[in-house]
C-alpha cells in the first residue's frame, strides 16, 4: 500500500514502479469511483473490496500495489485482512509548503485555503500514526465502518515490531530516485514474504 495525503506522489511512483517489478499489479483505491457523500466508512468498505480484491490476486501469485489514503491502522481493521499472506504499508510523502504547491499547480484554484490546510493536516496525522498507533487514533476510528476490527492493533506501541510503516519522502527528489527506492523496498518486501512462506 502507498498511502499519504494528497499530491506526495504516490500515483506517479506507482505507475513507474508497476512496470518493473515482476509480479505486481497498481490499482488506485479511488479508481471504482467516489460518491460526492464519501466519508470514512465509505472509504473502510473500499478498503475492504481492495483488500478483497488482493486476496484474488494473492491466489494467483500475484501483489497487489495499491496507492490510496488509507494508514496501517485502517488497512489491518479491516476484516478480511488477516486473510493476506503480508500486509506492507509506506507512507509517501512531501515538505508541506511542496505539497500546497502541488495543489495548486495539479488543481489550480479548485480547493478553499481551509481545504488545502486539511490535506497539510491530513499529511501531518499520517506523519504521526506511521511512527506510534497511539497516535491520536481517533481520527480513523471515530466515525468508521462498525465491521471494522480496531481490536487487532489498540494496544500496540510504536515499539511493536508489527507496527511498520516506510517512509518515502519525495521532496526535492527527482523521480527516479524515488522510484528506485521504492521498487528496492517492494522487492524487499516481496523477499521477506517468501522467506517467512518457505519457513
Amino acid at each position: 500500500m502507498l498511502t499519504g495525503s494528497s499530491c506526495s506522489g504516490k500515483t506517479t511512483l506507482a505507475c513507474e514502479v508497476g512496470a518493473r517489478v515482476r509480479g505486481v499489479v497498481v490499482h488506485d483505491h479511488d479508481e471504482i469511483g467516489v460518491p460526492e457523500d464519501a466519508d470514512t466508512q465509505w472509504r473502510n468498505r473500499t478498503m475492504e473490496l481492495w483488500i478483497r480484491r488482493a486476496l484474488e490476486y494473492q491466489d494467483q501469485g500475484l501483489d497487489l500495489l495499491l496507492t490510496g489514503q488509507s494508514p496501517l491502522g485502517e488497512v489491518l481493521a479491516c476484516p478480511s485482512a488477516p486473510l493476506l499472506d503480508g500486509i506492507a504499508v509506506c507512507l509517501v510523502d512531501v515538505a508541506d509548503d511542496e505539497r500546497r504547491r502541488r495543489l495548486a499547480r495539479r488543481d489550480g484554484d479548485r480547493w478553499s485555503a481551509a481545504a488545502v490546510e486539511a490535506f497539510v493536516g491530513w499529511s501531518a496525522w499520517h506523519r504521526g500514526h506511521a511512527r506510534d498507533p497511539q497516535y491520536r487514533p481517533e481520527v480513523i476510528i471515530e466515525g468508521s465502518w462498525p465491521e471494522m476490527a480496531w481490536h487487532r492493533w489498540s494496544t500496540w506501541t510504536k515499539d511493536d515490531p508489527r507496527w511498520s510503516t516506510h517512509l518515502l519522502d519525495t521532496t526535492d527528489q527527482p523521480l527516479e530516485h524515488s522510484v528506485a527506492i521504492l521498487e528496492r523496498w517492494i522487492s524487499t518486501c516481496q523477499a521477506d514474504q517468501a522467506k517467512e512462506y518457505d519457513a
